[in-house]
């Protein structure tokens, strides 16, 4: 068996990022005209039941959603993060665990939960960035071990507490040109996963590919973040790692609209499928967990 074997299985699912730039920012459309509020209001305000029913309506076989990006604002309590920060919960990191929502809500029509986390940490926020021990002024090549240890800390706290109810991570921002990653950084976020979950599956992204690569050696799926809909994988093992490919439905990433039709998604989730493949679609996420009618028009016909 191989440790991707359940990701295989279900053949194709959802991407969602719900941020406190987009879901929080007053004018961007994932707000809903709601306007900005404070970060632990918005938490609170996602219906997971509507996500969880809607991605059951179109056969979506597994859902992957960001803990954090770029800033330092987290869908779940986490005290190693306020200790180093120096921030209290409900400030940086929400007082609700919307991740263990999320489970216990998706469920209930036997999806999958996978999580969304970075290598570059809070370093929207200069002044926690620097608790952290990683800022933008260090880029390029700045990778410090003090930083990857206490960011790994915060990583391993979600994953002790949420077990196997994560099935597994997809840690962005571990560039090795850019940022300076080296194995023996990359594989404390791998030990984090593994010590909460052994049979969760990891994947580092080193930035945006045309193909599928495996980054990481020890990694059990590839990231395989394109631009476009359209690489059907070889095989389905990349030097071992599970083929994958997560990419925007709509122009963008968490975009409104769907630049494929549903004719079209059908055929390639098939196709890729056939091949050994795994697709994941990133569609937009309003506030409150409602979806783009558009793009769930379009996903229904891969089932359909």
């Amino acid at each position: 068996m191989h440790p991707a074997d359940r990701l295989y299985e279900k053949r194709w699912g959802v991407f969602n990022h719900y941020l406190y730039h987009e879901q929080n920012n007053e004018g961007n459309p994932h707000n809903q005209g709601v306007g900005e509020t404070g970060w632990d209001e918005c938490v609170k305000a996602l219906d997971v039941e509507k996500m969880a029913s809607a991605l059951a309506g179109i056969g979506a076989g597994y859902l992957f959603i960001t803990v954090m990006q770029g800033s330092a604002h987290m869908i779940a309590p986490n005290e190693t993060f306020d200790r180093i920060a120096g921030t209290r919960p409900g400030e940086a990191c929400a007082t609700r665990d919307l991740v263990a929502d999320l489970y216990d809500a998706l469920t209930k029509y036997g999806i999958d939960l996978y999580l969304y986390y970075t290598g570059d940490g809070p370093h929207q926020h200069p002044e926690i960035s620097k608790k952290f021990g990683f800022t933008d002024d260090m880029i390029p090549g700045g990778m410090t071990m003090e930083f990857v240890e206490k960011w790994a800390a915060v990583l391993e706290e979600y994953c002790v507490r949420y077990g196997d109810r994560v099935k597994g991570w997809w840690i962005d921002g571990c560039y090795r040109d850019w940022f300076g990653y080296n194995d023996e950084q990359l594989a404390l976020y791998y030990g984090a996963i593994k010590k909460g979950n052994p049979k969760a599956i990891a994947a580092m992204n080193n930035g945006v590919d045309i193909k599928y690569n495996k980054y990481y050696w020890r990694e059990d799926f590839v990231c395989g973040e394109m631009d476009d809909i359209n690489v059907i994988p070889k095989s389905r093992f990349i030097g071992g790692a599970q083929a994958h490919l997560l990419a925007p439905l709509g122009k963008t990433w968490a975009a409104y609209g769907s630049r494929y039709s549903g004719e079209y998604l059908k055929k390639f989730t098939e196709l890729c499928n056939l091949a050994g493949g795994v697709v994941t679609y990133d569609i937009a996420l309003g506030r409150d967990g409602s979806y783009d009618p558009e793009q769930i028009a379009a996903l229904s016909a891969i089932n359909g």
